[in-house]
């Protein structure tokens, strides 16, 4: 019994060492942890670093502070400006010109005809009743000169017979009795009156058998034309039956043009301003101005149409290029002068969903798009409200290619980068 007490005392003796020693020894496991870490850190210079990182911090935070300085140029210069050197520029076309104020006309838009002057028109017609057959390949728009053939009229196998065959028939008869007649003339063997009438009725057939006889070909009666130009309009088709007097072909010598436009009664108070006036043909689209046409006004109406609320306006013109009478135009009337005015041709302007731009030039390869705002068009060029001023150098040819190097982003910006 003794014996079992004393191995129990020694067993919690032992369990109590054991517990102490290994309390003291994860004591001293963490202190010398602690004491470890300090030394790494003192060692390392840990908090130092973190001082020194923070610095170096301070340091790139200026550094983005230089940066955030050339981001502005290039927002400035790089973000909205659009480089095209000026091998490329000259290749596309483009062409500037420096914005400076001048004279514009007020500007009455409205609508048109080219009409041939008068006494520059004539019309071939038929000499002789027949069937229409064209000489050779007649068509509009064909240049023909004084005495041209144009069309041949056959009589053949009808029944009033060939006219020039009537013609030349009486002519010969009617000859035959007016020498008759004057040879008895003068015994007193017939009257003075009845002389008078076979000498009318001779002089009478001569004229008209003169009159077919010299355009009289093998297949029938030749009609040529009266005047040198170009034809404007085929009146009969081929196999067509004329009669006498009928009209064939009409030609037109484009040397003299009218132009009348039919103005609103709204812009009738303007109207004894107006001084000249440009317009747009639908065939080629291009603006023509009476100025470099010799055009003048010759007057404009004083009440408006029986169809209608407009009052013509009508001008003359020299036809120095391609303009075809009886085309409807576009016409720009110009009005009353206005002074010191912006403004850029056609082909400065480009449009984005019913905005328009233009495009500056900065420098020597640097471009910027602007928005403008559009007064009034004269068909060459449009007055310009606001957007641009006086100074500024504009793309006014090729602003479209601009455009496309600003989309195509195929040059970059200016990035300052050195």
């Amino acid at each position: 019994m003794k014996k079992f007490i004393f191995m129990g005392a020694i067993g919690l003796f032992l369990l109590g060492s054991c517990n102490s020693k290994s309390g003291e020894n994860h004591e001293g496991h963490n202190h010398k942890t602690e004491s470890h870490n300090h030394e790494q850190e003192d060692a390392h210079g840990h908090e130092g670093h973190n001082h020194e990182h923070e610095g170096h911090e301070h340091e790139g935070h200026e550094h983005e502070g230089h940066d955030h300085g050339h981001e502005g140029e290039s927002r400035e210069g790089g973000t909205d400006e659009i480089i095209l050197p000026p091998a490329k520029a000259r290749a596309a076309g483009v062409e500037t010109d420096v914005i400076e104020p001048g004279t514009f006309h007020q500007v009455i838009k409205t609508s048109g005809q080219v009409m041939a002057a008068q006494g520059d028109e004539s019309v071939a017609v038929a000499t002789v009743a027949g069937v229409v057959s064209f000489r050779g390949q007649v068509i509009e728009g064909m240049s023909v000169g004084k005495g041209t053939p144009l069309v041949v009229l056959s009589s053949k196998n009808m029944a009033d017979g060939d006219p020039v065959q009537k013609a030349r028939i009486a002519y010969e008869v009617s000859k035959k009795e007016y020498e008759r007649m004057k040879a008895l003339v003068g015994n007193k063997i017939v009257s003075e009156k009845e002389f008078a009438q076979a000498e009318q009725t001779y002089e009478n057939a001569r004229i008209s058998y003169e009159a077919v006889a010299k355009n009289q070909s093998a297949n029938g009666q030749i009609v040529t034309s009266p005047i040198g130009g170009y034809v404007k309009s085929l009146l009969v088709k081929e196999g067509d039956y004329v009669n006498v007097g009928q009209p064939l072909v009409s030609i037109t010598q484009n040397r003299k043009l009218f132009l009348r436009a039919d103005v609103s009664e709204k812009y009738y108070p303007y109207l004894s301003t107006i001084g000249s006036a440009n317009f747009c043909t639908p065939y080629n689209s291009k603006v023509y101005s009476l100025k470099d046409l010799s055009g003048r006004m010759l007057s404009y109406g004083k009440a408006s149409g029986e169809n209608g609320y407009y009052v013509p306006v009508t001008f003359e013109f020299d036809n120095k290029g391609d303009i075809i009478p009886g085309a409807f135009v576009e016409v720009f009337l110009l009005s009353s002068p206005m002074e010191n005015v912006i403004s850029l041709p056609h082909s400065a302007l480009t449009e984005e969903q019913g905005s328009f731009f233009v495009y500056l030039q900065l420098d020597e390869e640097g471009y910027k798009k602007q928005l403008v705002t559009l007064g009034a068009d004269n068909g060459e060029s449009v007055q310009i409200l606001s957007g641009v001023k006086a100074g500024d150098r504009v793309v006014t040819r090729g602003a479209y290619q601009v455009k496309l190097a600003s989309a195509s982003n195929a040059i970059p910006a200016h990035s300052h980068e050195h």
